[in-house]
């Protein structure tokens, strides 16, 4: 199990700052775990199926 933080989630998707935190509003995309006060991440594990999730979309 592995943490990514933004930065990483934004190159693994393509996706902005904002446009990732509007998805998880949405409750499209994975939620973030609190590390601390001013401190998150996302479970890369949690990315990489919401990823293929995209991709599966794109087959149908």
């Amino acid at each position: 199990m592995r943490l990514i933080k933004l930065k990483e989630v934004i190159q693994k998707t393509s996706l902005g700052r904002s446009t990732i935190y509007e998805f998880i509003t949405k409750g499209s995309f994975p939620k973030q775990v609190s590390l601390g006060a001013k401190s998150v991440a996302w479970l890369e594990s949690e990315v990489d199926d919401w990823i293929m999730e995209r991709i599966g979309e794109r087959e149908v």
